[in-house]
């Protein structure tokens, strides 16, 4: 999600997680977004405060997730969402809910996902929470309500200067940039340069971005985006009504999920930009809330959707709210880290390859470190400053088996804002410089039929997301570990060792991105 860059460092155009400055008061956040949108699923209840919670089963299956249910409801919760792939349920309770049940018998953990209440659950929606659900292609595509405000866009730049394209066909990451002959084949597109796939394979491929909605009405993305496999899960439950998937004009940084979507798929068609797996199916998957939050329960539905539909990669360019970094040693923050750690897991055994941003906050994911920003989804006061070792991991890109992409400029050096880690991080990809203008950022697809130039690991981890789709097409029948190694074969064969090249493992993990063939 949105990562705001490092202080000192100067501006950042980075989408990617918000800096909140004065967080709005509670009741401020729900009426106006009321007003702008009436996206906020909650009916004032009468006098009461909410809380969300995760329940988790010891049995992570359809009965664990019966079980958690039955011992949330006993406990005074209400369960507005089961999740059988992984034995949970999410329910909303008062405050002091978790202490009731984590003890109960067959209980695994209960975690509370947000630090400020609610006035009801989420209110019936008619058709949300079945997993098997699909939207088909019926419903017109409105037109999308155009850009956010505070986000400037850039011109149509016709697919020319695709850099960040180039570069994964260079086998260089430390400074040199790619021959006329790898530019000129990937420029031409799929099926033209050898050992590439050709668009009937890339088009077998389903890829999943989870993010804060697609618009699929964009003309790079028309073609692209999957209604059937596409659906909200904004509140923890999925919601495959036509259109759910698109981008809440009425919530900040709402084009973030268009622009990395251009970025995985956008079509190449001489206009606008051209994705890395042009020709590939995306389910648009909106984990973005009405408050402006990615919290635990979004992740996993978004996860369980993914895998189910049949995607081969899931795009994740966010970290769960409300806590930055979530440690063991608190209930709460532990309860949402096994959640989304057997969501994860079921997904990568469904077959997908689980793409996650590190982070840019220029931060060593390996060492002890700051965090002065959690809670963000506090009602009143400051962040607390926290000083949290390693055992605390920022979800979900410090879970196992996840890929966890940095960024590099366009002189393929690491970019300042990219937090790292020597065994932390897997991939580097091109991710750009806020600072660098259409030339030096990464220039993908906004709402409205508009085009942004942005900066950040959320479009390094885009990259690999569109890699894993091409690879995907050439081994239709591998499964998620042997795809996600050969991107880190493949990465690590280009990259010579030293300090700063690409073959520094604290910085680029396996290597820079390259294109499998």
């Amino acid at each position: 999600m949105a990562q705001a860059h490092p202080a000192g460092s100067g501006p950042v155009q980075v989408p990617p997680r918000r800096t909140r400055g004065p967080v709005r008061a509670l009741l401020a956040m729900l009426l106006t977004a009321l007003v702008v949108g009436g996206a906020v699923p909650y009916v004032a209840g009468p006098g009461r405060e909410y809380f969300s919670y995760l329940v988790l089963a010891e049995r992570q299956d359809a009965s664990g997730a019966a079980r958690a249910g039955a011992e949330a409801r006993a406990a005074g919760g209400q369960v507005v969402q089961e999740y059988p792939q992984i034995g949970a349920v999410l329910a909303y309770a008062a405050g002091g809910f978790a202490d009731k049940v984590r003890d109960r018998p067959g209980v695994a953990a209960v975690g509370a996902t947000r630090t400020s209440p609610v006035p009801s659950p989420p209110r019936p929606l008619d058709g949300a929470g079945d997993f098997g659900a699909g939207a088909g292609a019926g419903g017109d595509r409105a037109a999308s309500d155009g850009a956010d405000d505070a986000t400037p866009t850039v011109a149509d730049p016709g697919e020319r200067d695709a850099w960040n394209l180039a570069m994964l066909g260079s086998g260089s990451g430390s400074g040199g940039g790619p021959s006329a002959d790898t530019t000129a084949t990937l420029l031409r597109g799929p099926g033209t340069g050898p050992g590439a796939p050709s668009a009937d394979a890339l088009r077998r491929v389903l890829v999943a971005v989870l993010d804060s909605g697609v618009d699929d009405t964009h003309p790079d993305l028309r073609a692209a985006v999957d209604p059937k496999s596409s659906a909200s899960c904004a509140d923890g439950r999925p919601d495959a009504r036509t259109g759910a998937w698109r981008p809440d004009p009425g919530v900040g940084e709402s084009g973030h999920g268009t622009h990395v979507a251009g970025i995985v798929g956008a079509a190449r068609d001489g206009h606008g930009v051209s994705g890395v797996a042009p020709g590939a199916r995306i389910a648009a998957v909106r984990l973005l809330g009405p408050l402006g939050q990615y919290y635990a329960e979004n992740i996993v539905c978004g996860m369980l959707w993914a895998a189910d539909h049949g995607a081969k990669a899931i795009n994740n360019s966010y970290f769960a709210d409300p806590w930055k970094y979530n440690c063991p040693e608190d209930g709460d923050q532990a309860a949402l880290t096994a959640a989304v750690a057997r969501a994860v897991d079921y997904a990568r055994r469904k077959g997908a390859v689980v793409v996650a941003s590190a982070g840019n906050d220029g931060q060593d994911l390996g060492a002890a470190r700051t965090d002065d920003r959690s809670p963000n989804d506090r009602s009143s006061g400051p962040a607390r400053t926290r000083y949290v070792g390693t055992e605390c991991v920022r979800l979900p890109g410090e879970l196992p088996g996840v890929v966890t992409v940095t960024a590099v400029n366009r002189d393929g050096h690491p970019s300042a804002y990219s937090n790292f880690g020597r065994g932390k991080v897997s991939l580097a990809a091109p991710g750009g410089d806020p600072d660098g203008g259409p030339q030096g950022a990464v220039v993908s697809d906004w709402p409205g039929g508009q085009y942004a130039a942005l900066a950040g690991t959320s479009m390094a981890a885009a990259h690999v997301t569109g890699a894993v789709a091409v690879a995907a097409a050439l081994h239709p029948d591998w499964d998620s570990d042997r795809l996600a190694t050969l991107l880190a074969t493949t990465a690590a064969a280009a990259c010579p060792p030293g300090p700063y090249a690409c073959g520094d493992r604290q910085y680029y993990g396996a290597g820079t991105l390259a294109l499998p063939h």
